[in-house]
């Protein structure tokens, strides 16, 4: 009955759009007040706790680097360099469109930055160019589901935190299956190209393929400064982040491309979008304790072993409950409420938790395509000018090649663990 009283009334505020973090805080404030064992000191030490996390250092570094990419043109430049290499291929913008994403990936960890940063240029060109309004919106929204699974994610971090596993091999874990999903995407615009053959790019036939990557070297080497210095021991993943912030800086500073005010800017959204997150690390770290103190886990996991014993279909029921729960969460606060109830339950099956991670990520990221939450949705609408209905009409095809990558990440377990076995981590 407690448990049921908890999830119902977090569902409940939830409903009535009450924050997450405060639909997370107001039951378990419930829980303590009518309990007889546990003082409110004990509450409040759970939710510092929560925070008390070197780790979590990271996830603010890594939000600024994104932001400051966005701002200084950093991910301008990739776009040049890209529509340099292919601009004679057929189809080319929409390669384009998914070759961005998954070199911003690298720096942003998160799909809001990827689609804000990209859908302002990529969707008015795709336009211009003769590609369906639908199609150009949909493939920026599914494109930029690659920042959140690509290394430095966000989401990782705070998984990685929440389950005890380590940053850098959750990281790794990323990096194959956002290679397969780019892949998946480039095989949908081969056969849209083929279709429909939108118009060639005749201005970039000339374009100076050597000026462009020059100018996109110094960008691409960002990537090399976290995974390389992770992997090589130079830094923790939370050193890497700060290293990120202090090159990109220097990049602005090299190229003039970020002014005072931009910087100003950059450091108001950084600390926005950081407190929102840790607010609700904070109050979830309290709601997964009065979980587990009434032994969720452990019924959950009763519950289950009772129905099935295969692995795989335990796989396929969390699929099916995250793709609802990812339409009504938004990935960090869902990620955070549900690794302490499932992880316990997915090692009674045997599943490795890092790829449970990058299951659990992939289909929570997807949920920012999906109403009423779709965070990308309406970021997408906001920067092309859309209205919110065409970009949902537009993205509703792409869930095909998501739930394609969906299914072979999770029954293909080498696709995320793979790499990180090669690299010994």
């Amino acid at each position: 009955m407690i448990l049921a009283f908890l999830i119902l009334g977090m569902l409940g505020l939830l409903v009535l759009r009450v924050p997450v973090a405060f639909a997370l805080l107001l039951p378990c404030l419930v829980y303590v007040m009518v309990s007889q064992d546990i003082s409110l000191g004990v509450a409040q030490q759970r939710i510092v706790a929560g925070l008390n996390s070197f780790p979590l250092l990271a996830v603010p570094l890594f939000i600024m680097t994104g932001y400051l990419c966005n701002a200084a043109g950093l991910a301008d430049r990739l776009f040049r360099w890209l529509m340099a290499l292919l601009g004679r291929v057929p189809g080319s913008l929409g390669y384009v469109n998914v070759g961005s994403s998954l070199m911003f990936s690298w720096m942003s960890g998160a799909a809001i930055a990827d689609a804000a940063a990209l859908g302002s240029v990529l969707v008015p060109a795709m336009r211009k160019r003769g590609y369906a309004n639908g199609f150009a919106l949909g493939l920026t929204g599914a494109s930029s589901m690659l920042g959140p699974i690509m290394p430095p994610s966000i989401p990782a971090i705070i998984y990685a935190v929440t389950a005890g596993v380590s940053i850098g091999a959750l990281f790794f874990a990323g990096v194959l299956p956002a290679l397969v999903l780019a892949a998946v995407l480039c095989l949908y615009v081969f056969i849209y190209a083929l279709k429909h053959r939108p118009e060639a790019c005749e201005e970039d036939r000339s374009s100076n393929v050597l000026s462009a990557t020059l100018g996109a070297m110094p960008v691409l080497v960002t990537p090399i400064i976290i995974l390389g210095g992770i992997l090589g021991g130079v830094f923790t993943p939370t050193e890497a982040a700060a290293a990120a912030v202090m090159y990109v800086l220097l990049l602005s500073l090299v190229y003039r491309s970020l002014s005072l005010s931009g910087l100003y800017e950059v450091l108001l959204q950084t600390a926005r979008t950081t407190g929102s997150i840790m607010l609700i690390v904070s109050a979830a770290s309290l709601f997964g304790w009065v979980i587990a103190r009434e032994e969720g886990p452990q019924r959950l996991a009763e519950v289950l072993l009772a129905f099935t014993d295969n692995p795989y279909v335990f796989l396929l029921l969390v699929n099916v409950a995250l793709l609802l729960i990812g339409m009504l969460l938004e990935p960090v606060a869902a990620l955070l409420i549900l690794v302490p109830v499932l992880l316990p339950v997915a090692h009674e099956f045997g599943i490795d938790p890092l790829h449970l991670g990058i299951v659990m990520i992939l289909n929570l990221v997807i949920g920012l395509l999906s109403p009423p939450v779709g965070l990308v949705l309406y970021v997408l609408a906001s920067v092309t000018g859309s209205s919110i209905q065409d970009v949902m009409r537009g993205t509703l095809p792409f869930l095909i090649p998501l739930a394609i990558t969906l299914l072979i990440v999770t029954f293909i377990p080498s696709v995320s663990l793979w790499l990180p076995t090669f690299l010994g981590m």
